[in-house]
C-alpha cells in the first residue's frame, strides 16, 4: 500500500467559498533556515507573482543573518517552557473535553495531559501560515477589538465543533483511490484489520476471511504539542495559535504528549519533526512561534488557493509457496 499527500492547484470556479474566487489567498512564509532553495521553490510553485530570484535570495540571506543572531542572543530560549496546570475554573470544560471520543482514542500512545502553555515558547515546524484563514479566525474571536475570554480560548483550542469540510473521493484505477478537500487537515489515518461485526451490508464476492481497512479522513484538530528533551513542539493548531497570539493572548490550553525517547517522538510527532528531530530538539535556537511575528524572518505573498490531495494505492500478490 502506498499513501501520498499533495497540494493541488485549483481553478477559480472550483475554489471553496470562504473568500471571493477572484482574490488569491495570502501566505506568510518563515524563512532564513534551513535552505534557500525551499523558499525559491515555494515562491515559484505557489505565488501568484513570484518575486524574482535575486530578491528571494536577498530576503533569505537577510533572514539567515537574523537567525544567526538569534542563535547567540536567544540560545536556550526554547528549553524548559512553563506548563501550568489548569485551575478549577476549567473543570467543567475539561469534563466536556474528556467526553470526546477523539480525545479518548487519539491520545493514548504516550502519557498525555492538558496544561496552559506560553505561545511564544513553542517550537514550530510549519513554515507557512495562511493569513486569509487567520483573518477569518481572528474576526470571529476578536469581535469589536476585544480579547477573547478564557472560555472562548479554551473552546477555540480544544472544544471547537468538529466541522467537516467537503471531501470528494473516488476510485480512479483498480488499485488507486483519490481524496480531495480544501482542508489541509485531510490525511491518512492508518490501516488495520476489520472484523465481521464491524462491517454492515458488505457486498459479498465470496466468503471473506479477512478485511483490511485503509482510513483517510480529518485529524482530531486539537491544539496539541509534543514535549520531548525539555522542549514543546507544536504538533497541530498553528493557525489558531497564530490568530490567538495576534489578538494578544499569550497562554493557551494545550494537549501535551510527553515523550521519553526518540522512539516515542517518532510515534506521535509530525512527519517533518520525525525526519529531522535535531532541528527542533537540539538546535540552540529552533524556529519558534514568536518568529512568525518577526518581520525580519518572514515574507508575505499572494498565493493560488490549493486543495489537499491524498492518493491511496494498494498492491496484491498471489503466489504458491511450499507447504510447511
Amino acid at each position: 500500500m502506498v499513501v501520498k499527500s499533495t497540494g493541488l492547484a485549483v481553478a477559480p470556479e472550483a475554489r471553496p467559498a470562504r473568500a471571493p474566487a477572484t482574490r488569491p489567498d495570502e501566505y506568510l512564509y518563515l524563512t532564513g533556515r534551513p535552505r534557500m532553495r525551499d523558499l525559491v521553490r515555494f515562491a515559484r510553485s505557489h505565488a501568484v507573482k513570484p518575486p524574482d530570484e535575486p530578491a528571494l535570495v536577498k530576503a533569505w540571506q537577510s533572514a539567515h543573518e537574523r537567525v544567526r543572531s538569534l542563535e547567540t542572543d536567544e540560545v536556550g530560549l526554547a528549553d524548559d517552557p512553563p506548563m501550568r496546570p489548569l485551575g478549577s475554573k476549567y473543570e467543567p470544560l475539561l469534563i466536556e473535553l474528556f467526553q470526546d471520543p477523539l480525545v479518548r482514542n487519539g491520545f493514548n500512545t504516550v502519557p498525555t495531559d492538558v496544561a496552559l502553555v506560553e505561545l511564544d515558547r513553542l517550537v514550530v515546524y510549519q513554515k507557512h501560515i495562511d493569513l486569509t484563514y487567520v483573518r477569518q479566525l481572528a474576526s470571529s474571536l476578536g469581535r469589536g477589538g476585544r480579547t477573547p475570554s478564557d472560555e472562548e480560548v479554551f473552546r477555540t483550542c480544544l472544544l471547537h465543533d468538529h466541522d467537516e469540510p467537503p471531501v470528494k473521493w473516488s476510485r480512479v484505477q483498480h488499485d488507486r483511490f483519490v481524496f480531495i478537500s480544501p482542508s489541509n487537515d485531510l490525511r491518512f489515518l492508518g490501516a488495520g484489520p476489520l472484523q465481521r461485526d464491524q462491517i454492515k451490508d458488505y457486498p459479498a464476492r465470496g466468503k471473506f476471511v479477512g478485511l483490511v481497512g485503509i482510513a483517510v479522513g480529518l485529524g482530531s484538530n486539537f491544539l496539541n504539542a509534543v514535549y520531548a528533551e525539555k522542549r514543546l513542539v507544536l504538533n497541530n493548531g498553528s493557525h489558531r495559535a497564530y490568530a490567538l497570539r495576534q489578538l494578544g493572548v499569550t497562554h493557551v490550553p494545550c494537549i501535551i504528549q510527553h515523550c521519553a525517547s526518540r522512539d516515542e517522538v517518532d510515534a506521535v510527532a509530525a512527519s517533518e519533526v520525525r525526519k529531522n528531530p535535531d532541528a527542533y530538539l537540539r538546535h540552540p535556537r529552533p524556529s519558534m512561534l514568536r518568529d512568525y511575528f518577526d518581520p525580519a524572518l518572514h515574507l508575505v505573498m499572494p498565493v493560488y488557493r490549493r486543495l489537499r490531495q491524498v492518493i491511496v494505492r494498494f498492491e496484491i500478490e498471489e503466489n504458491a509457496v511450499p507447504a510447511l
